[in-house]
Order: structure tokens, then sequence, then C-alpha cells
């Protein structure tokens, strides 16, 4: 079956406001990342995965039993269990337009940090054309850019620009505090700034990897 938006449950903190959870519960697939399949039975009883992705060191024998038709087993440690959903999801339904994760923040800083930080490097990873990925919590959404564009966020927002590129230069519009004289060396440079403008408009010195998270 064919599907244009597709979830990807971590096992990391499960929302518990709105938003979130409406993307969860309305989404045309969820894909489980290992034991994130517990919590999401027990959020959507009597709903089933499309796949569990992982290799399944945080589920019981008897669960994996249970839900083995739609168990991916990829035992290789080279990649975490949200990079191998991604990878499935990518594989199995092509057609995807919109990928939603869930439940990648929270919990470990360690997790935290490190699925964000991977946003970046999806654009490097796999051909993702125009979908669009992000990571969703509680406290906001993040999702990654490659290059100069126009961001329709609504006026007023929480804004925060990350970029592991020190050499990139970025000129903006429509943030209370411009990125135009920012010299990307440390993570909080560009950090706790907010929308002025319906509009924000960043242009990039050149194509790299940055992440924007907005609240």
């Amino acid at each position: 079956m064919k599907m244009n938006s597709i979830v990807i449950l971590c096992d990391g903190l499960f929302p518990t406001e709105p938003y979130p959870l409406y993307l969860l519960d309305s989404a045309p697939g969820v894909v489980c990342c290992d034991g994130a399949l517990l919590k999401y039975l027990e959020h959507c009883p009597g709903r089933k995965p499309l796949a569990v992705v992982g290799d399944m060191d945080s589920l019981s024998a008897e669960v994996q039993e249970a839900y083995s038709d739609i168990l991916v087993y990829v035992a290789e440690q080279d990649d975490n269990d949200m990079t191998k959903a991604m990878r499935w999801v990518l594989s199995e339904h092509p057609e995807v337009t919109e990928i939603v994760i869930l439940g990648a923040t929270g919990l470990r800083e360690d997790h935290t940090i490190g699925n964000l930080g991977l946003l970046m490097e999806y654009t490097r990873l796999f051909e993702l054309g125009e979908r669009k990925v992000s990571i969703v919590s509680d406290y906001g959404s993040a999702f990654a850019i490659t290059d100069s564009c126009d961001l329709h966020l609504g006026e007023g927002r929480r804004f925060s620009f990350f970029t592991a590129d020190n050499s990139l230069r970025v000129t903006s519009t429509g943030l209370q505090w411009p990125l135009d004289e920012v010299v990307f060396d440390a993570w909080w440079k560009a950090t706790l700034n907010r929308t002025t403008e319906p509009i924000v408009t960043l242009h990039f010195s050149h194509p790299s990897p940055a992440l924007v998270i907005i609240d």
C-alpha cells in the first residue's frame, strides 16, 4: 500500500502534547524502532505498525514471536535504530513525501544530540529530494536545510540554527537577531532567536547541511 506520510517512533521520551500525538494517531503508517513497539501498543491498542526495525535487543522473545511477521532484524551496529528505520522506509515506501520522527529526544542527552545531528547527515546519506523529514517532540520541531531558502514559520516563534560547517556564512531576514555576522564555531552562536515576520529568509554562502529548531 502506498503512503505519502509515515511516522517513525523511536524509544525515547513518548510524546504527551496534542500536536505530536495527533501526528502519531493520524499517521497512515507507523514504523517502530525496536522497543518503541511496546509504547506504541500501549498508546494505540488494537493497531499494528508497518514494521519494527532494529536489533531487537529491547524486545522479549515472546513479543518478537507475536510480531514476527513485521520484524525487520538489522544486526549491524554502525547505525542506530532510527537510521535503520529511515533506510527501511525509503526502501519499502519510495513514494513517501513526509517522514515525521517521534520519540527521538528526551531520556538521554547523548541520544537527543546524536539524533538531532543525524537529521543533517540524512541529507547526505539518503536521496531525500523534496521529502520533508522532521523530528517532533513535546517541545518543538527540528528539520534540516541544505541551502538558501524561505521558511514559512509564522511570526513570534522561537528559532535556533545549528551547523557543523564553520566556513558557512548566512544572511537572514525575519529574525530578531540576524545571522549575518555569526561565525558558526560554537553550537550556541545562533540559538534562542525569534521570528519577527511570517517568512524567514536564509541565504547561504554555499550549500551545507544545517539544522533549524522551532517552537
